[in-house]
């Protein structure tokens, strides 16, 4: 398992929660082991265009792209969430992201920002990652969110599986898309339901 080092957000605390979830962790930013590792974990604190950048200097993207492509799992974490759709719009900033899915990421409509503290997940049917979680509550710390799901997928490709939750206004909170999942919040941050949470995605990756 590696935790990827590209030099934004919180990898020891990531490392750490998924050691206690059961994994046997690597921080790296080597595109052989990040390519090969059983799971590879992204996180991602900050500002949208910086994280970006950070992933772009590093080769991140291009090692999350292979991954994909020999259908190889990645979890993004908070921000390492937010840059896998196409846009970020922040503070007048407009960045690129991945493009792994359509989209744009930008501020919720709230009356107090950032989001900060617990709050409660609508998981969605069929939720790998949620598995017995459904009633817990995770932690987030973030102003701009995804509002809105773009990516139609045809069958037989399975529909993703979409978890929301809500600040003035619902967001995603997770997605689950064949190898590529995501949470908004931060399992690393969420008590047991987060280790727990880790456990239910390394559990999907012995499974697969």
């Amino acid at each position: 398992m590696v935790v990827l080092d590209y030099g934004s957000g919180n990898v020891h605390s990531a490392a750490k929660a998924l050691v206690r979830a059961g994994a046997d962790v690597t921080l790296t930013a080597d595109r052989k082991a990040a390519v090969e590792a059983d799971g590879l974990l992204v996180p991602g604190v900050g500002a949208f265009d910086a994280v970006m950048g950070a992933l772009s200097g590093s080769g991140g993207g291009d090692i999350i792209d292979a991954r994909l492509a020999g259908q190889r799992p990645v979890l993004g974490i908070c921000v390492g969430m937010q840059v896998l759709f196409s846009r970020g719009v922040e503070r007048g900033v407009d960045a690129a992201g991945l493009g792994q899915w359509p989209g744009t990421v930008d501020q919720l409509s709230a009356p107090v920002l950032p989001h900060m503290g617990w709050n409660t997940v609508s998981a969605g049917e069929g939720s790998r990652l949620f598995f017995g979680l459904e009633d817990e509550r995770f932690y987030f710390v973030h102003s701009n969110a995804a509002r809105s799901w773009e990516l139609d997928v045809i069958p037989p490709f399975p529909r993703p599986v979409l978890s929301w939750s809500e600040h003035g206004e619902p967001f995603l909170a997770a997605v689950e898309n064949g190898p590529l999942s995501a949470t908004q919040f931060h399992p690393e941050k969420s008590g047991e339901a987060g280790i727990r949470l880790l456990s239910n995605w390394l559990g999907s990756l012995r499974s697969n």
